[in-house]
């Protein structure tokens, strides 16, 4: 029986749910990198490093090669900068959402106490 698409989706945005493999896509997004570079702007061990690549990799979402003793790395497909994207922009609207109400709350906090607002 094949798997329904809501808990694809659902196994999908679970292979995406750690602080390192977002932060190699987002990487990524500019183009090839090699592990080493990889290192440099993420802050964690080699070992992590190679674990998260590797999920990453057997998902397909990104792929390697190997040139010389470096493997490089790169996002399979430009969907997966277009789904950062949206992430950022679902982030950005849901933060700025909160920025108001927050804003209006202090509004109501300075009024209750007599100060202007």
């Amino acid at each position: 029986m094949p798997v329904p698409l809501y808990q694809a989706k659902a196994e999908f945005f679970r292979m995406l749910g750690h602080p390192v493999r977002i932060r190699v896509l987002e990487l990524l997004q500019d183009g090839p990198k090699a592990v080493r570079e990889l290192l440099t702007e993420i802050d964690t061990e080699p070992s992590s490093l190679s674990q998260q690549l590797a999920v990453l990799r057997r998902s397909g979402i990104v792929l390697s090669e190997r040139e010389g003793g470096t493997v490089v790395y790169q996002l399979a497909g430009g969907d997966v900068a277009e789904l950062m994207a949206a992430a950022r922009r679902i982030l950005t609207e849901m933060l700025s959402d909160r920025n108001a109400l927050l804003a209006e709350l202090r509004g109501e906090a300075a009024t209750a106490s007599g100060r202007p607002r």
